[in-house]
């Protein structure tokens, strides 16, 4: 059995996985574009279950999902009961697009900021980020709205498609992308969400759904005619017009995790999360 779940971003409905499903049959998924290319025409054995970000994690640690992109954040959180499937994320080389930070003031003099409910990562690297700067406003937690949270800070916090949609809405107001601080900072990618399973989850059962991920990654990176058949999709699902969703695709945000953004991974999980310790793959290919 199936229902429909009405997420707190009111991005639009969703099919949601019943409890008829085995869980070692379901993959969680973030409900943004940064998604469509591993998900996009993915294999019909796989059922989906999307949630916000900060969902994801306790799904996949109640045994709702085999495996999801969770934020990298959670990972250092729960890295006792979880472990990563190599080669997959969420990274960016530089500005991500979809991180943002927006306000009517500079960074340096916003009072407050208000921070979504719906992401963990984002406010991990947002709370390092001020840090670095000498910088220390009153944070606030707040539904995933720009209007309301700027009615009551300086400053907000937005991810995923609403941050897309925003920064052509308000492009005075936008302040800092930061996945771009990030490498400015750093050198290194910053991935903002790994695939991960639980420790005692199937390992063949995860490994056959990385691989079929993994599948649709590499079409829509070789195959032109599949990759502009997943950036009209995303456009039409989200709303954005496809010429910024192909700059995202071809700019800003990737599926891909190589050498340079593990590196990337192990220094936010080490300097932003105070994770002890080296990362626990699955396998390592």
């Amino acid at each position: 059995m199936t229902r429909e779940f009405q997420g707190p971003w009111n991005y639009q409905s969703y099919r949601v996985v019943g409890d008829a499903v085995p869980w070692q049959e379901v993959i969680g998924r973030v409900p943004f574009i940064n998604c469509d290319p591993i998900f996009h025409g993915l294999d019909s054995k796989w059922d989906i279950l999307p949630a916000p970000p900060s969902w994801l994690s306790g799904h996949l640690i109640r045994k709702d999902c085999l495996t999801a992109p969770i934020p990298s954040a959670d990972y250092a959180a729960h890295k006792d009961e979880l472990v990563l499937l190599p080669d997959l994320g969420i990274v960016s080389r530089g500005n991500v697009g979809s991180v943002i930070l927006f306000g009517s003031r500079p960074i340096e003099s916003m009072r407050d900021i208000a921070l979504p409910s719906d992401s963990s990562t984002s406010k991990k690297l947002l709370g390092w980020i001020l840090e670095d700067r000498g910088l220390d406003p009153k944070t606030v937690e707040m539904g995933p709205n720009l209007t309301t949270m700027l009615e009551c800070c300086d400053g907000a916090l937005m991810i995923g498609d609403r941050a897309l949609s925003a920064v052509s809405e308000y492009p005075s107001f936008v302040q800092m992308d930061l996945g771009a601080e990030w490498t400015r900072i750093t050198g290194t990618p910053m991935v903002f969400g790994i695939f991960a399973k639980r420790k005692d989850a199937p390992l063949e059962s995860a490994r056959n759904a990385r691989d079929d991920m993994l599948r649709q990654c590499e079409m829509f990176e070789q195959d032109e005619r599949w990759r502009n058949e997943v950036i009209k999709s995303s456009s039409e699902s989200s709303g954005i017009p496809k010429s910024r969703v192909s700059q995202y695709f071809d700019n800003e945000v990737e599926n891909r995790l190589d050498q340079d953004s593990i590196d990337g991974l192990e220094m936010f999980l080490r300097e932003a999360c105070g994770m002890p310790g080296e990362i626990e793959w699955a396998w390592m290919d």
